[in-house]
């Protein structure tokens, strides 16, 4: 797997855009990734130095489709990831804030 593979789409809601203060930025990842993989991978992609990776896998939300059976979303796993100190910031997210 590359770095774009494991890296699937950035998280923006108002509780992620908050930390972002705080070099932590949350990510939704491939569910076989491991925190060293996404680690590599967002290094690779934005330049940066990771000082820690949390994870965390969401359940999807089960929805009504009309009567019976009812549908679920996708499970998936995010990851939020946290800059060191003396790192520089990812630009993706400058604006957004």
């Amino acid at each position: 797997m590359n770095a774009y593979d494991i890296i699937r789409r950035p998280i923006i809601t108002e509780q992620s855009m908050e930390s972002v203060a705080d070099k932590k930025y949350v990510f939704e990842v491939a569910m076989n990734a491991t925190k060293t993989d996404i680690k590599a991978a967002v290094e690779k992609i934005f330049n940066v130095k990771v000082a820690k990776v949390n994870t965390l896998i969401v359940n999807g939300k089960v929805k009504r489709t009309g009567a019976y059976p009812a549908g679920k979303r996708a499970d998936y796993k995010k990851a939020v990831v946290t800059l060191t100190a003396d790192s520089k910031t990812i630009e993706f997210f400058e604006g957004m804030v």
